[in-house]
């Protein structure tokens, strides 16, 4: 099979974490540990009607966005319709991305409960949603891995469906804290149907070091624009930064806003200056029905998936909460928010990835699970 996962991180050393820089020059300090969320269920796995149903098995991400007819499509990463990445047996029916549906709100007693795949009409292999070189060629011609997606957005207006994805060009690329993953670049996909996505020639292009900050994407609209927030690949050390766009010209990159200190004032329409600085993983962020923005990322300086909120996108956020920690979740990643999440206590709604491996690399766990908290 050959697929070379990025790697992840073990039981962190230390709760703390370091500063990092607000939206309005301030530095923010993490707050003592908090109440963590708890796991709520297992979402997938070969054991669940995922593997049954849809011969989702071992997967993760689950990244959830709110579709054009309302309900919540989760987007998931390289999937397999064994266990985990290696099988047995082998082939195993690589595939990424892919997406299942749900209606039922992360609320409910039962949790998230899925009810059909994309490009499946009722029960039957989920297929990967555009297309993916698999260790061979990419889209224009481009040697690819694999393609990751970083998030979705949907818009009323047209019935279009927009994935941020990453073409991975390798898992395992030199850096000061050991192997990271390195993209080629960032990109978007379509879909007017729901279901089959075409990725667009567009391309947010690394830099040949993997230093460019503009690859892992979370996105989320507030009236007429589309706020996307960023970072490196690989779970570097680096800055988040902040872009803005008309929802209707997300194809256009002459028209991302950068969101920048001048040395006195913060504004649109400068090159980014960073929002936060950090060792970020996948970040996330939803606004919320009363308008509370939410972020969540995994801190890999402590192993510790955490949340921030912020009155607005180009707001100071606050500090860093703990939610799930690496003693609850050894080896997790990820940690997408749900968007029908609220302010209400245990209302906090995180898909989160796990990879557990034994010291010879035998995989233990491969999947996502429902994590609930607060804000």
């Amino acid at each position: 099979m050959g697929v070379r996962r990025r790697s992840l991180l073990g039981r962190a050393a230390a709760i703390g974490a370091a500063g990092a820089l607000g939206a309005v020059g301030t530095v923010l300090t993490t707050a003592a540990p908090a109440q963590a969320a708890v796991w709520k269920k297992r979402l997938t796995g070969a054991d669940l009607d995922t593997s049954s149903r849809w011969r989702v098995a071992g997967t993760d991400l689950g990244i959830p966005y709110v579709l054009e007819n309302g309900s919540i499509g989760y987007l998931f990463g390289d999937t397999f319709d064994t266990p985990w990445p290696e099988g047995p047996p082998v082939p195993n029916d690589w595939r990424s991305p892919v997406m299942l549906r749900s209606a039922v709100h992360p609320a409910a007693p039962g949790g998230v409960v899925f009810d059909s795949a994309a490009r499946v009409a009722g029960n039957g292999r989920a297929p990967e949603l555009m297309h993916n070189g698999h260790h061979g060629i990419g889209i224009d011609g481009l040697p690819e891995v694999t393609v990751i997606p970083n998030d979705g957005i949907s818009f009323p207006e047209t019935g279009r469906q927009v994935i941020s994805y990453m073409s991975i060009e390798n898992w395992n690329s030199a850096g000061p804290a050991g192997p990271q993953w390195k993209s080629r670049y960032a990109g978007l996909a379509f879909s007017d149907n729901g279901n089959d996505f075409v990725r667009t020639p567009l391309k947010w292009w690394n830099s040949p070091d993997n230093r460019d900050p503009f690859q892992m994407w979370t996105m989320q609209r507030d009236g007429d624009h589309v706020y996307v927030f960023s970072v490196r690949a690989g779970r570097q050390d680096g800055p988040m930064m902040l872009r803005r766009v008309r929802w209707d010209r997300l194809f256009y990159p002459e028209s991302y806003e950068g969101w920048g200190w001048n040395g006195t004032n913060w504004g649109w329409g400068r090159p980014c200056t960073p929002i936060l600085t950090g060792r970020f993983g996948e970040p996330s962020v939803r606004r919320l029905a009363d308008g509370t923005w939410v972020m969540s990322y995994l801190n890999c300086q402590n192993g510790c998936l955490v949340t921030r909120t912020a009155s607005g996108p180009d707001r100071a956020w606050t500090a860093e909460k703990i939610q799930v920690t690496s003693w609850q979740e050894p080896a997790l990643y990820g940690g997408f928010i749900h968007p029908w999440s609220s302010r209400n206590a245990n209302d906090l709604h995180l898909m989160v990835s796990k990879w557990t491996r034994t010291p010879d690399g035998r995989s233990t766990a491969y999947h996502v699970s429902q994590f609930t908290g607060s804000v």
